[in-house]
């Protein structure tokens, strides 16, 4: 296929298989093209009132930055395999045809409301070309947030021990509670980034 051809198939991602996202945005990436500027999907954010009772639910959220149209391809596959509406880079494209510069980071946004989906759908996403930021070069501690409101005043409440059994032991697991907006959860204590 010539390059024009292999872009314009990429705009259509959403009607192939696995193995041909897979195999797309790998030879896109091998010939090092890039999505013209003209013609984004641009769908614009919802018309939310501020009184309105979903106001909190219907605000964009930062879930995810990626580097690579591979890793947007990938993650635009699995939003949409969830159902979930997301919104890519500044211009609020609504799949890969962003104009941003993947170098930089492509930030993914979706609805507050889709937060548990998305992070059920994310946990297959496996990025391929995410640099490393230099906190996880150093070794140094991160950061914990908030999962819901992403704030960084939290509590770590405790660890409870990993379940055994005969063949394997689980991970411990880590309490947290958020001071602000008082929400519980627990994870095994690997932070991902957004």
């Amino acid at each position: 296929m010539t390059d024009d051809e292999l872009l314009a198939l990429a705009r259509e991602v959403s009607t192939l298989t696995d193995e041909a996202k897979q195999t797309l945005a790998g030879e896109i990436l091998t010939r090092g093209l890039k999505f013209p500027p003209e013609e984004p999907a641009v769908t614009p954010e919802p018309d939310v009132c501020p009184d309105s009772p979903y106001a909190e639910d219907w605000k964009l959220i930062e879930i995810r930055k990626v580097w690579s149209l591979r890793d947007a391809v990938q993650l635009q596959w699995l939003l949409d395999r969830a159902g979930i509406p997301f919104y890519m880079g500044p211009e609020k494209a609504t799949g890969v045809e962003v104009t941003s510069n993947f170098a930089e980071g492509v930030s993914v946004q979706i609805m507050q409301v889709g937060l548990p989906w998305a992070r059920e759908a994310m946990q297959s996403y496996i990025p391929a070309d995410e640099p490393l930021n230099q906190e996880e070069e150093d070794g140094r501690a991160m950061e914990v947030r908030c999962p819901r409101c992403d704030c960084a005043d939290v509590i770590f409440k405790r660890l409870t021990p990993g379940l055994q059994t005969t063949t394997c032991e689980s991970a411990p697991r880590y309490e947290w509670t958020c001071h602000a907006c008082k929400y519980e959860w627990e994870d095994d204590g690997v932070i991902a980034d957004k």
